[in-house]
C-alpha cells in the first residue's frame, strides 16, 4: 500500500474497525485513556449483527468462557455509570429451558453444567412450566429447569449509551468509511477508507463476520472464523391469552426458544449455518423448520409471518471470544469471534480490550471469574492449527 500524504491523515492513538457492540464497546473503555477513531463502513453503527439481537441476557448459555464473561459484566449492566443511558438496560424476563421426555436425559447435564455458574437455576415440574407458559403444550414437555435471574436487555440502549459516551470521551466516530486497505508504515498503521486515510500505532479488529479480511488487507494470518446465520421472525400472539410476564422458552436441545415480544412472539429456530460474510437475509427453509417446532411444542397456530430477519453470529474453532494482540502483527489487536454473546459480554470484553492494550493484563474482575489471557488471546487458536498440522 502507497502512504498517502501525512497531511491528509487523520490520527489517533487506537483507530477501531467496527460500530457494532464490540466496537462501541472498546471505543467507549479506550477513550477514558486513549485517543479514538472509530471506522464503520455502513451508514450507521450496529446495522448487521448487534442490530439484530435476541435481547437476551443469560449468565447460562455459551461456553465456560463466555458464561465468566457474562458474569463479569452483569454488574454494569445492572447498574451503569450515572448519565450512561436514559432508561435501565435490563428488566427481568427468566428463562425457562424445556425438555421432551426423550430429552430429559439432556436437561439433567444442562442443570448440572448450568449450577456450576448460576446456583439459582433448578427444576420445575411440567405443571409449573405449563403454569408460566400457558400455551406449552402438556404431551410435550417432558420436564423443564428456570433460571429466574435471566434478563431481557435493551441492545439499543446499550449500543448507543457506548457511542454517546465515548463520543463525550472525545472518540471520533466516523461511518461510511469502508476500510480498503490497511498497511504497516513504521510504528503506525494507515488504513485507506472511502473516507480518507487513518493511522494509529494500534488498530482493533471488531469487524464480526468480517474480522478475518480486515487481517487480510493487513496481512495477518486469519483466525478461522465461521460467520453463522441465525433466523428470527415475529408471528402474531394467540388472541386472548396474556404473554406478559412470559420468561424466554428455550429448547434444551437447542432447537427453538421464542418470547413474547412487543405484542407478538419472537421465535427462531436456533438454525446456525456457515455463511460467508454478507448483509444477512432468512431462508424461507429455516422460517418454515421455526415454524413447525414452534407448532409442535405450543398451541400457537401461525396463519402468516408478520416480520422475519437473520443475522450472522462469528465462531472460531473453540467457541471463545478472540481477544489481544497478534503474536505475529505488532499493533493488530483481536476483538472477534463473539458468536451470539456479543452484547451481554461487551461490558467485560470492552474492559478487557482497554487494559490488555494499556497494561497487557486482564482486568481484575475477570482475573477473578477464573479467565485467564490464554482463554482469549489469538495465539491459543495458531497453537491449535499448528497442533492440527503436525
Amino acid at each position: 500500500m502507497n502512504s498517502p500524504d501525512s497531511a491528509s491523515i487523520r490520527e489517533a492513538d487506537i483507530v477501531i474497525i467496527g460500530g457494532g457492540i464490540a466496537g462501541a464497546s472498546a471505543a467507549y473503555e479506550l477513550a477514558a485513556v486513549s485517543s479514538v477513531i472509530l471506522l464503520e463502513r455502513e451508514s450507521h453503527c450496529g446495522y448487521h449483527s448487534t442490530g439484530r439481537s435476541a435481547a437476551s441476557f443469560t449468565e447460562n448459555y455459551g461456553n465456560a468462557v463466555v458464561r465468566r464473561l457474562a458474569i463479569a459484566g452483569r454488574s454494569f449492566l445492572e447498574a451503569p455509570p450515572q448519565g450512561f443511558c436514559d432508561h435501565p438496560l435490563m428488566r427481568p424476563r427468566g428463562m425457562l429451558t424445556i425438555a421432551r421426555q426423550d430429552q430429559l436425559g439432556l436437561l439433567d447435564e444442562e442443570l448440572e453444567r448450568a449450577r456450576q455458574f448460576v446456583p439459582s437455576i433448578h427444576l420445575i415440574s411440567p405443571g409449573e412450566a405449563l403454569a408460566r407458559v400457558p400455551v406449552l403444550r402438556s404431551d410435550y414437555v417432558g420436564g423443564a429447569i428456570v433460571e429466574p435471574d435471566s434478563r431481557e436487555l435493551d441492545v439499543n440502549e446499550l449500543h448507543q449509551g457506548f457511542l454517546r459516551n465515548a463520543r463525550k470521551r472525545g472518540a471520533q466516530i466516523v461511518t461510511n468509511a469502508g476500510v480498503k486497505a490497511i498497511g504497516r508504515h513504521g510504528d503506525r498503521w494507515v488504513l485507506q477508507t472511502s473516507q480518507g486515510s487513518f493511522a494509529a500505532p494500534t488498530i482493533v479488529n471488531a469487524a464480526g463476520a468480517w474480522a478475518d479480511r480486515i487481517a487480510n488487507l493487513a496481512g495477518v494470518a486469519p483466525i478461522g472464523l465461521v460467520p453463522k446465520r441465525r433466523t428470527a421472525f415475529h408471528v402474531a400472539a394467540p388472541d386472548g391469552v396474556a404473554i406478559a410476564g412470559w420468561p424466554l422458552v428455550n429448547d434444551v436441545g437447542a432447537e427453538f426458544y421464542f418470547k413474547a415480544d412487543a405484542g407478538q412472539i419472537f421465535v427462531s429456530p436456533s438454525d446456525a449455518t456457515p455463511s460467508e460474510p454478507m448483509d444477512a437475509y432468512p431462508d424461507d427453509f429455516d422460517v418454515a423448520v421455526g415454524v413447525d417446532r414452534l407448532q409442535r411444542a405450543t398451541t400457537i397456530e401461525v396463519r402468516r409471518i408478520e416480520h422475519q430477519w437473520a443475522g450472522l453470529r462469528s465462531f472460531v474453532s473453540d467457541a471463545s471470544p478472540v481477544v489481544g494482540f497478534d503474536d505475529r502483527a505488532q499493533g493488530f489487536f483481536w476483538l472477534a469471534g463473539q458468536g451470539g454473546y456479543g452484547v451481554k459480554t461487551s461490558p467485560a470484553l470492552a474492559r478487557a480490550c482497554r487494559d490488555l492494550i494499556h497494561s497487557g493484563r486482564l482486568p481484575d474482575e475477570l482475573l477473578r471469574q477464573g479467565i485467564e489471557p490464554g482463554d482469549l488471546a489469538p495465539g491459543r487458536i495458531r497453537m491449535t492449527e499448528s497442533a492440527a498440522s503436525a
